[in-house]
């Protein structure tokens, strides 16, 4: 794994996060905030995606998302392993939605917790290549 590698992931995700936060700031009918679901579910495939290369550089192994989210935070990565896997659980939730009340319990998360968490994992992870 070369480090150019890492900065490719690194930059399609801070992409991702960018187009994530465009969405959430104008989602306003449920055809939007359906949208930005999907930009979450994209975004979070992006993120474990990126610290299985990340890790992968360092010679650490991971191999689903749920093990490279603990191995980040085992490796100083990230400092909350909790908020990401449960972020991870909404977007697995998210993919099979079939009532409005979930979708807009996520909606409501991706707007008001995660999109905060993943700007701040992109700016972390750019601050210690």
């Amino acid at each position: 794994m070369k480090k150019s590698d890492l900065y490719v992931a690194l930059n399609k995700l801070e992409k991702a996060v960018q187009s994530l936060r465009q969405a959430v700031d104008t989602a306003h009918s449920d055809l939007e905030k359906d949208g930005t679901i999907q930009r979450f579910e994209f975004t979070v495939e992006l993120l474990w995606k990126t610290f299985k290369i990340m890790l992968n550089y360092y010679g650490v192994e991971c191999s689903n998302p749920r093990s490279c989210i603990k191995e980040a935070f085992r490796n100083r990565i990230i400092e909350d392993d909790e908020i990401l896997l449960d972020m991870l659980e909404d977007r697995n939730i998210s993919s099979h939605i079939y009532d409005e009340t979930t979708s807009i319990e996520i909606f409501n998360k991706i707007k008001d917790i995660y999109i905060n968490i993943l700007e701040t994992i992109v700016t972390d992870i750019k601050g210690k290549l």
